[in-house]
């Protein structure tokens, strides 16, 4: 458990170091400021890149990081949070902002997507993988997921859709609120049919007779909104909208009696892991195994009962930074590349792989290099990701203008 407590050591510096109290009786103000945001998802970044060491095979075998193995939907769900927020904020405060809005926005998440795909199938030839014809199509094309981690950029790029279509034509805000919960809910339906992989594409049950004859679009992580992960954290999303369209209410309710609230969030909070775990361990996600087909009202039914998790998890969050929050030369860093490192984290994951040339899997020496491997890597690789992303988007930008 040595990398363990490691890993908690560092986020409970990352918090305390840079960490302002308002004071008794006092809130902070700038709460929800650009430079506290940043440095809000540089940690949840590092949360995600954790929460996907922790759930190599070495890791959960010698029960490391297991607290993060489960948490990582909640880390994404503050990416969500802070997007919906800063565009309601940049909507009030920036004239014409609509105008062009899918022209200046839906770049900055098309661009990354696609360098990704490139960059994801260079490194997939060189490793000694074979493409068959249709999937060289779908997987450039973007219809198959060539690096399953890019789901993000999928469902972000959807709801700024929605976004738009909702607040940029419809002037009452509480409709528009209604509309993009609407969507939000609609894509976890779109899960539960799709499930986890092409069930629909043989006899009934047929991967319970074993998935080696599958073909390659049959597998799991390469259809689009093939696993709850894609939609479990987007309600995220519609709640930073709501809370910037209801900002100086919701922060004035707050702050009123405000420790009996932060008690009665954390009673429901709890409340709400709580609902999250009955739901996945007693109805499920994962229906396809047990043998009754695709389970398809099962999967949308536990995440229904997720959705509060994500919202109680992110008030009570909202709550702490109230009173609390901490913004470091790290956090700002990793705030800066966040996105960055999160689609390389699937390269430096695989690649790392390799210490086990040097160390033994099961050895506490490969856990501590391993982790710092995937660490470093990501950080490289993104900061080379984010650079050609940029040279792409300034070219666009010089034709557009």
């Amino acid at each position: 458990m040595y990398v363990t407590y490691a890993v908690y050591a560092f986020f409970a510096v990352l918090l305390i170091w840079g960490g302002r109290f308002s004071g008794k009786g006092k809130f902070h103000d700038d709460f929800m400021s650009l430079e506290v945001t940043k440095a809000l998802r540089g940690i949840s970044a590092l949360g995600v890149i954790v929460h996907h060491i922790a759930q190599e095979g070495e890791f959960q075998k010698a029960g490391e990081l297991s607290f993060f193995s489960g948490v990582g939907f909640l880390f994404v769900a503050v990416f969500f949070f802070c997007s919906g927020y800063g565009l309601i904020k940049s909507m009030d405060t920036k004239q014409d902002y609509m105008k062009g809005f899918l022209s200046r926005r839906l770049p900055v998440i098309v661009v990354p997507y696609y360098v990704s795909v490139v960059v994801y199938t260079v490194w997939k030839c060189l490793s000694g993988v074979k493409f068959e014809p249709a999937q060289w199509v779908t997987n450039t094309l973007g219809l198959t997921m060539v690096n399953e981690y890019a789901w993000y950029l999928i469902v972000l790029a959807v709801l700024y859709v929605a976004f738009y279509l909702t607040f940029g034509k419809i002037k009452k805000r509480g409709v528009c609120l209604a509309i993009v919960f609407a969507v939000v809910v609609l894509l976890g339906a779109v899960f539960a049919v799709n499930g986890h992989f092409a069930w629909w594409a043989g006899k009934p049950n047929w991967w319970l007779r074993g998935m080696f004859g599958r073909k390659w679009w049959m597998a799991d992580k390469v259809l689009w909104f093939s696993g709850e992960w894609w939609v479990n954290s987007a309600v995220a999303f519609w709640l930073g909208l709501f809370f910037a369209c209801h900002e100086k209410a919701v922060v004035a309710w707050f702050r009123k009696m405000f420790w009996v609230k932060v008690l009665c969030v954390i009673i429901l909070a709890a409340f709400s892991w709580f609902l999250s775990g009955w739901a996945q361990s007693s109805i499920g996600y994962w229906t396809e195994w047990n043998g009754n087909g695709p389970g398809i009202g099962r999967k949308f039914i536990t995440f229904l009962l997720q959705m509060p998790q994500v919202i109680m998890c992110m008030v009570l969050l909202f709550l702490v930074m109230n009173k609390y929050h901490a913004v470091n030369p790290v956090s700002s860093f990793f705030g800066k590349i966040s996105l960055e490192t999160y689609m390389m984290n699937l390269l430096a994951i695989t690649v790392c792989r390799g210490v086990r040339a040097f160390a033994s899997p099961d050895s506490l020496k490969y856990r501590v290099i391993y982790a710092l491997s995937v660490i470093a890597l990501s950080i490289a690789a993104g900061l080379i990701y984010k650079g050609i992303n940029s040279l792409i988007l300034n070219v666009f930008r010089k034709r557009q203008s």
